[in-house]
């Protein structure tokens, strides 16, 4: 590991030591994990778990509405726990990409200059050899499943690859982020049953239009400095008509929710379950009308907290769900 430069004056001195701006103060990898590991753990955003909630929680929702169809399984314990274990692992490779392909232009954002790689706490070689180690692991887990679920894990690798460089090409990198963030909606669904439905599919464009609201969000942080030197986003295309395109993708998250719900239950005849399954969905809404209420699209702190608190908006569902299944 090279030894981290002196870090420009606009990073806080609290910073100095390693810490990545936008980490929560109080993170496990700053306060426990050994020094030399650090930058390696921070490379893979350990002390940023909000990523790997939101790539976890579509493959939550699909195992949960997936078990209301045929039933909870024995095995789908272990796809549960490792979803979780291919979250982690996943974004953090994922995250290790994106910061290799993105580290000129993180030195010139204020928020992400202070990350492993412009700051030299990690090489580009030893952060190519990370990237390897943690794809490998989790490719060991992908394994234990279906071929269909093997093959849908080896296809999501194009869209893995593509991501970082959306930006460049694109105004709407959201989207690009979106079909790779949800892939576990159709990848566990299909670990669980053998196949993808249309249920599957309506729930992988739901977890999309939520990808969208919340990374446009995500976004409005870096507003000022993407313009200056030209990345693009959905925060930069819809300017100061954000609000109108976050409400957009509100409606559309619960609309494809709800018709993935419908799409699972049809001709189940349980109409009790139906119904707590949809009142996970209503509930879900509620909490992100909720953010919208809060939400100051000029206040990078605002930002950064509405996209966070957009974990518990994707687990209210989990329960509901699960319940709704223990009915069927």
């Amino acid at each position: 590991m090279s030894q981290a430069p002196e870090l420009p004056e606009a990073v806080p001195e609290e910073l100095r030591a390693g810490q990545v701006a936008d980490a929560p103060r109080a993170n496990w990898v700053d306060l426990y994990a050994p020094v030399a590991a650090r930058g390696y753990l921070r490379l893979s955003r350990a002390d940023r778990p909000i990523g790997t909630w939101l790539l976890l929680i579509p493959c939550l929702w699909a195992l949960a509405l997936a078990g209301g169809v045929g039933g909870f399984r024995a095995w789908d314990l272990w796809l549960a726990v490792s979803c979780g274990l291919g979250a982690f692992l996943m974004r953090g490779a994922g995250c290790t990409w994106n910061d290799i392909t993105d580290r000129d232009i993180d030195a010139a954002v204020a928020r992400t200059r202070s990350r492993p790689l412009p700051s030299g706490q990690v090489t580009v070689k030893a952060a190519l050899l990370w990237m390897v180690a943690q794809a490998g692991v989790a490719a060991g887990i992908l394994f234990t499943y279906n071929w269909l679920s093997v093959g849908l894990g080896v296809a999501s690798l194009a869209l893995v690859a593509i991501y970082p460089f959306a930006k460049r090409f694109t105004w709407w990198p959201q989207v690009f982020l979106g079909l790779a963030f949800n892939w576990g909606a159709l990848l566990a669904w299909a670990a669980h049953a053998g196949e993808v439905p249309p249920a599957a599919v309506a729930l992988y464009l739901a977890g999309i239009a939520w990808t969208l609201y919340y990374d446009t969000i995500y976004a409005h942080q870096d507003i000022e400095d993407d313009a200056l030197i030209g990345v693009k986003s959905t925060a930069r295309l819809f300017g100061d008509n954000s609000r109108a395109w976050l409400w957009g993708f509100f409606a559309a998250t619960l609309l494809f929710f709800a018709l993935a719900v419908v799409l699972a239950h049809a001709g189940a005849g349980r109409p009790l379950a139906f119904v707590v399954a949809l009142a996970g969905v209503w509930a879900m809404g509620l909490h992100m009308g909720w953010q919208m209420q809060r939400l100051k699209l000029d206040d990078p702190a605002s930002c950064r907290t509405t996209f966070w608190s957009n974990r518990d908006a994707g687990l209210i569902p989990v329960p509901f769900l699960a319940v709704a299944a223990w009915l069927g």
